[in-house]
């Protein structure tokens, strides 16, 4: 029985027409041409000439890589672009709202309000961890797509497998789980799940791990039909040519990014233990990511502290349950020494 992929998408996108680009028209097939279809300038230059607005080079190796068809995959500029993508796609203004569990990503919220959809919000309980059964009470019919990121953002834990499952299986819209540090856990990614769930989508990056945030290269994984509804509404030249040749590169480095993954693991247990000796913090949260959430006596206080001391952490006390924490990415070795000197010398 062919799933039902069309009920998660909006009535005015079913019927859209997508706009064609003149190098969709034409798909090259390998022979030299002459290219006087898109009005470029003809003087040769690394970026004269329009990418492949399907990405159909870079696509079959992140499939070959991620084991999965080209069918199923989608890459936008950046993920921020995929979730407002998906929101926009899915949702009625005044109508839909999206589900999310802070604390968490903002952006899922921002993207959501720019396109008038409203914002329903399942705190997560004491523990960081998801409230399946909350979550499930919480949804209803014009709940258009759950956002859950795992490892989460700004706690740095992965949540319970099975509560996501349980959210998976009976939530009634999509469920968008957010890998974006999916390389700094010994987790399996929840792709694996993607033949056997049609309403779930997984998002994974190249601004973390892969050494790319500059690039702005996002993707997202999901059934074939779901992929082919966002084609209707992608911007013609999402990915820029440069961004393209970065990740082609990129994903020839695969065993330096693992080493500089094992650098960063390493690195973070090292500035745990280093924060257990600093008695302004008071706790330190489980990271699975690239990053430490601790909490602290006077988080303004030590933030400024720290951008005096030429150091520049993240603040995420506004979020819900983080009052008085600071996010602390892990750096280069020196950069973590300074780190630690610094709290030192704050803490004497």
């Amino acid at each position: 029985m062919k799933p039902e992929i069309r009920r998660f998408f909006r009535k005015s996108l079913l019927e859209l027409s997508p706009y064609q680009s003149a190098r969709e028209e034409f798909v090259s097939d390998g022979r030299t041409m002459i290219l006087l279809d898109a009005n470029e300038n003809p003087f040769p230059s690394e970026t004269n000439r329009y990418p492949d607005p399907m990405q159909r080079e870079l696509k079959q190796k992140i499939a070959d890589w991620k084991k999965v068809s080209t069918e199923q995959l989608y890459l936008s500029n950046g993920s921020d672009e995929f979730i407002s993508q998906i929101i926009m796609a899915c949702c009625e203004p005044a109508t839909d709202h999206i589900v999310i569990v802070p604390p968490t990503f903002g952006m899922y919220k921002v993207a959501a309000r720019t396109y008038g959809v409203a914002v329903r919000e399942v705190p997560l309980d004491a523990d960081f961890q998801l409230d399946a059964e909350a979550v499930l009470e919480a949804a209803d019919d014009h709940s258009k797509i759950i956002f859950i990121p795992t490892p989460n953002n700004p706690t740095a834990n992965s949540f319970d497998v099975q509560a996501l499952k349980k959210i998976i299986q009976e939530f009634p819209g999509l469920v968008v789980v957010d890998e974006a540090y999916i390389e700094f856990t010994d987790q399996a990614s929840f792709i694996e799940l993607l033949d056997s769930h049609t309403n779930l989508v997984v998002c994974q990056t190249f601004s973390k791990a892969q050494g790319m945030a500059g690039a702005r290269l996002g993707m997202a994984f999901a059934h074939p039909e779901l992929i082919r509804y966002l084609n209707r509404i992608k911007a013609p030249y999402n990915l820029n040519s440069l961004t393209l040749a970065a990740a082609l590169q990129c994903l020839e480095e695969q065993d330096q990014v693992q080493e500089q993954v094992a650098f960063m693991l390493k690195e973070r247990k090292r500035l745990e233990a280093a924060f257990t000796e600093i008695v302004f913090i008071k706790t330190i949260f489980p990271s699975d990511a690239n990053f430490v959430l601790v909490r602290v006596d006077d988080s303004s206080l030590r933030y400024q502290q720290l951008l005096d001391s030429g150091i520049v952490v993240r603040n995420p006390s506004n979020n819900t349950a983080c009052e008085n924490t600071l996010r602390i990415s892990v750096g280069l070795a020196e950069e973590n020494n300074a780190l630690i000197r610094a709290l030192r010398t704050l803490d004497t």
